[in-house]
């Protein structure tokens, strides 16, 4: 294997392209549209209780929800229904095929031309949804930082292959402790990229971030955080999952494939859809398929919260005890 340290000292290199994507709306903005984002864990309540915050404020709502965006992919992703998508507009749902591409910035720059129609209208907008990262640029923008090295980025696929990701891991909290603390253990993406920034200039890119924060802020942004007690918050996940289940998740999984939707496409490996396929391919029974996605949904609970306790600025609550104080706390914001 080639060596380490020789590779990063022939690529140490200057990258500062902090690119953001910019609507051009913003030109033309007075003042800030407010956006009342209502997030939280999977199964903690979200779509009722935004569903009601929109009936009770005359609102309409953006989903920023990375799999609702997929057309024919319903019973897995918890879509509203179609009566709650016929008493409240909801935007940002069935708008890509499961083989088409969509990402964070394609998502931040149509809710963010979408929120300022409404504002247009005098519309209050609320978004709804789970998805941290298209949350955070929304809010906050996007950091494209720094373009990447081939040659930084080969290292360390290498050292990848020899060491692990636990390995790697184990060199970010070394050399960027607080992007560390931020990222999971097994987020491969996520850690190479953060240790190819920082070999790449010099800087760690909790650093890049921290400059970037706030100078691409369209809205003015209330974050409203929904949980429940662990027990309470895992025993409806279980339940959902069953619930999608008798819905007929299997069927729908049977119907995309059909469709030409292979299972390997990005959302055929989200949870519910990859464990189904499990089954489909004869790896795994269904019972055992079950199992696994009520386990996996449950972790993914739990990755969510461990994200949105980073951010300071948001406010929780508990959807059922304290829906009057989430009433309350939406109508002094939209004042």
């Amino acid at each position: 294997m080639k060596s380490w340290t020789g590779c990063l000292n022939a690529c140490h290199s200057l990258s500062r392209n902090c690119l953001a994507a910019i609507s051009p709306l913003r030109l033309f903005a007075a003042v800030k549209p407010k956006l009342a984002i209502v997030l939280g864990p999977t199964a903690v309540g979200k779509s009722d209780t935004v569903l009601d915050l929109a009936l009770h404020f005359d609102a309409e709502i953006i989903s920023a929800d990375s799999q609702q965006v997929y057309r024919y992919m319903d019973i897995g992703t918890a879509k509203p229904s179609k009566e709650q998508r016929q008493a409240v507009p909801h935007h940002l749902i069935d708008i890509v095929d499961p083989n088409e591409e969509f990402n964070a910035a394609m998502f931040r720059n149509l809710a963010t031309e979408i929120a300022y129609k409404l504002a247009d209208r005098d519309k209050r907008v609320i978004v709804c949804g789970g998805t941290g990262l298209y949350i955070k640029a929304l809010a906050q923008g996007l950091f494209a930082g720094p373009g990447g090295d081939p040659q930084i980025r080969q290292a360390l696929e290498w050292e990848l292959e020899e060491h692990g990701i636990p390995w790697l891991y184990r060199r970010l909290e070394q050399v960027d402790p607080q992007s560390a603390a931020r990222i999971h253990p097994n987020d491969r993406q996520r850690i190479t990229r953060a240790l190819e920034v920082c070999y790449a200039t010099g800087r760690k890119i909790s650093e890049w971030q921290s400059e970037h924060r706030f100078n691409d802020l369209l809205f003015d942004v209330l974050k409203i955080g929904l949980n429940r007690p662990r027990s309470d918050l895992y025993d409806r996940i279980d339940r959902r999952c069953e619930f999608m289940i008798r819905a007929g998740l299997l069927d729908e999984v049977e119907k995309l494939v059909d469709m030409g939707y292979g299972l390997d496409l990005k959302p055929m490996q989200s949870i519910g859809y990859r464990h189904l396929g499990l089954f489909l391919r004869a790896r795994i029974s269904l019972d055992n398929a079950v199992d696994l996605m009520k386990r996996d949904t449950r972790r993914f609970a739990k990755r969510q919260l461990t994200w949105f306790r980073g951010d300071r600025e948001i406010r929780w609550f508990d959807p059922e005890t304290q829906r009057g104080n989430i009433e309350d706390t939406v109508r002094e914001f939209c004042a």
